[in-house]
């Protein structure tokens, strides 16, 4: 959350396998404490949640195809 008091979100890409709840909140607790992001309503001051979101790409038409 930011200092104005809404959800702020910040997505990291590629991140490895194992990821702990202790990891990514001591992540949360960096970004905060360094400030290094803008956001548009006020700087972020405190953590609202962190989620893995596994997505799965499946090829329906090959590339080839339309050449």
């Amino acid at each position: 959350m930011n200092v104005g008091g809404k959800k702020t979100s910040i997505t990291v890409n590629n991140i490895k396998d194992a990821v702990t709840a202790a990891e990514a909140n001591a992540l949360m607790d960096t970004i905060i404490a360094q400030n290094v992001f803008e956001a548009k309503d006020g700087d972020l001051a405190s953590k609202s949640g962190a989620y893995i979101v596994d997505r799965e790409k499946t090829e329906i038409i090959k590339e080839e195809s339309f050449i």
